[in-house]
């Protein structure tokens, strides 16, 4: 016997509840459906009008709080209505999470779930979901709520790049249909790999940080636990930092003995991802053709074996790679593998820089010194917030480009709360970028330069500029050794200035 279909107006509202229910939450389509099922709709808090849906579906599920009754339901009509109780439990249970979530982030211990595990597994078996469905639900409402809270908090800011970025990171994690992501995906992200692009300091390491800790982590019942700690499952690693003799050791580990100075064993950071966990590979335009290889194979057979050992070992994580070389002339010129780029570029997400950001909205920059002074100080302060803002309006050129982005952003802050002003110099020497290159002009108009002087103050301003060795190495034409030792030489940095770092 066919199932009952809904009644025209039920399957209207149900099927549109459906969209919202798993729909992007940083998305402008989510938002305004949310607003045409409201009685009034208008221009309301988000979150208050997620909040009034939810009392709004209730009474709506009423006459089908019986699970037989639901089970009448045609095989059409049964999912959308499920989807209203789904999104009402999310609502009674969002405040237990997050307290959950909040608690766990501050005191880096897991407390305990089982109580809110067993009140929401409890709701949704009483509305007729089988208790393996709802034990996954479970896991499923905890990783909403977290990737909700690091995509919010970690990436501030309201421009609308920074909209797209979150909808970007969002999608990453949970894909752009959520119904697909749940009933097929959730358990084979691994094979999803991630490339995030953008200039120096522009927040690609905490958008990494977004997705790695954002991953689902099944609920185990039986040990009334999750499978693992998100805190715990996320590992980064910035290449450009290790030299090549030790790269493939940070990767992959190694046995005791595999090398001169190998006197105990180490498990590179493959092996200390957990299954549940993603590790994030920075400056993965700085590694060398033997090294992408041997990453390459990774990402194909997800095993590696550690150097001086004959054991695979296989790795279950979710890479998530950042650049901010041009990768379109790394491949050209052959120092950056065709194949090893279409290995990792299942998503291509663009981190903004400062300066675009500011351009799209010019309260950019005060969010973002809000942001940075809560963060700094670890409770928002209007006071201090205002004192930055007056500094930078004071002693920072309007049309300033900020080559630095938000990390310089964030020193220029920190210097405001020791100094109280935020000049780009230091005991009256200037050293910003603008400044360095029309010094060197004017010493190459005055004929003042040898040609070792020239090449070795072009290297300081490159490193004062972008960075990294990697960097002036990459724009000099040098080899990194040769940048550094150009850098070192010529780049001295001025009193309360920090060395330079490799």
């Amino acid at each position: 016997m066919p199932g009952l279909p809904l009644n025209a107006a039920d399957r209207a509202f149900f099927t549109a509840l459906d969209r919202v229910v798993y729909g992007n939450p940083f998305s402008d389509e989510r938002a305004a459906l949310i607003q045409r099922l409201l009685p009034e709709g208008g221009a309301v808090d988000l979150v208050a009008d997620r909040e009034a849906l939810a009392h709004l579906v209730e009474p709506r599920l009423r006459a089908y709080a019986d699970p037989a009754t639901l089970r009448r339901l045609s095989n059409a009509d049964r999912p959308f209505v499920e989807s209203g109780f789904l999104y009402v439990c999310y609502h009674h249970c969002v405040p237990s999470i997050d307290a959950l979530i909040e608690q766990h982030a501050k005191q880096g211990e897991s407390p305990p779930v089982d109580r809110v595990a067993a009140s929401v597994i409890g709701e949704l078996v009483g509305h007729g979901f089988p208790e393996s469905d709802a034990v996954r639900y479970f896991a499923f409402f905890y990783q909403l709520r977290r990737a909700y809270r690091f995509i919010l908090r970690s990436l501030a800011g309201d421009c609308p790049s920074m909209h797209r970025l979150r909808r970007a990171l969002w999608d990453n994690v949970l894909t752009h249909d959520m119904r697909g992501y749940e009933a097929a995906l959730w358990n084979r992200m691994e094979d999803f790999s991630t490339l995030l692009l953008g200039e120096t300091g522009s927040g690609k390491g905490a958008a990494a940080a977004a997705i790695g800790h954002s991953q689902f982590i099944p609920y185990l019942p039986e040990k009334r636990r999750f499978a693992a700690d998100f805190t715990e499952s996320f590992i980064a690693i910035n290449l450009s930092q290790f030299p090549e003799t030790l790269i493939e050791s940070e990767l992959f580990g190694h046995r005791k003995g595999a090398f001169t100075g190998a006197i105990e064993n180490h498990e590179g950071v493959f092996q200390r991802c957990n299954a549940h966990g993603a590790l994030f590979l920075d400056e993965i335009g700085e590694v060398s053709i033997p090294v992408q290889i041997k990453l390459l194979q990774v990402l194909q057979d997800r095993q590696f074996t550690p150097l001086g050992s004959h054991e695979r070992k296989r790795f279950a994580g979710r890479v998530v790679a950042a650049t901010n070389r041009p990768l379109g002339t790394l491949r050209r010129q052959g120092r950056f593998r065709d194949d090893f780029y279409y290995r990792l570029c299942s998503d291509v997400i663009h981190v903004p820089t400062l300066r675009e950001r500011i351009d799209e909205s010019p309260r950019e920059l005060a969010e973002l010194v809000r942001l940075l002074v809560a963060r700094i100080i670890g409770t928002e302060n209007a006071a201090l917030s205002a004192l930055a803002m007056e500094a930078i309006a004071r002693d920072i050129p309007r049309d300033y480009r900020w080559p630095g982005n938000v990390r310089e952003l964030e020193q220029l802050v920190r210097r405001v709360l020791l100094t109280g002003r935020c000049t780009l110099e230091w005991d009256g020497v200037e050293t910003g970028p603008a400044a360095d290159a029309e010094q060197l002009a004017q010493l190459l108009e005055a004929g003042r330069l040898s040609a070792q002087e020239l090449l070795g103050r072009y290297c300081a301003l490159l490193y004062r500029r972008f960075g990294t060795y990697a960097e002036v190495a990459a724009r000099s034409g040098l080899d990194r050794r040769t940048a550094r030792k150009y850098v070192v030489e010529y780049g001295a940095p001025a009193a309360g200035e920090q060395a330079p770092r490799d």
